[in-house]
């Protein structure tokens, strides 16, 4: 682990002080625990939407090509080359 210093408000230290004696854990634990959730509540739902948006625009623009899935190289050296 990678150590480092941190500045929090009184509130905050006494919310924290409370939290890791309810839990029996350190102070640090509880720092640790709470960005682990953070990160993971704020980019599950990005990377949610992002699967969503990819989905969306599956098919929806058609070449009329029937081999796109397996001539794809051919395809794109001709539109390269003209």
């Amino acid at each position: 682990m990678v150590r480092t210093q941190i500045q929090l408000s009184e509130k905050q230290v006494a919310i924290l002080k409370e939290i890791a004696a309810e839990e029996q854990k350190s102070m640090a634990e509880i720092i640790r625990l709470s960005l682990d959730f953070f990160v993971k509540a704020r980019y599950s739902g990005e990377q949610e939407q992002i699967r969503k948006k990819a989905l969306s625009a599956a098919g929806k623009c058609g070449s009329g090509v029937k081999d796109l899935a397996t001539a794809h190289d051919a395809y794109l050296t001709e539109a390269f080359e003209g």
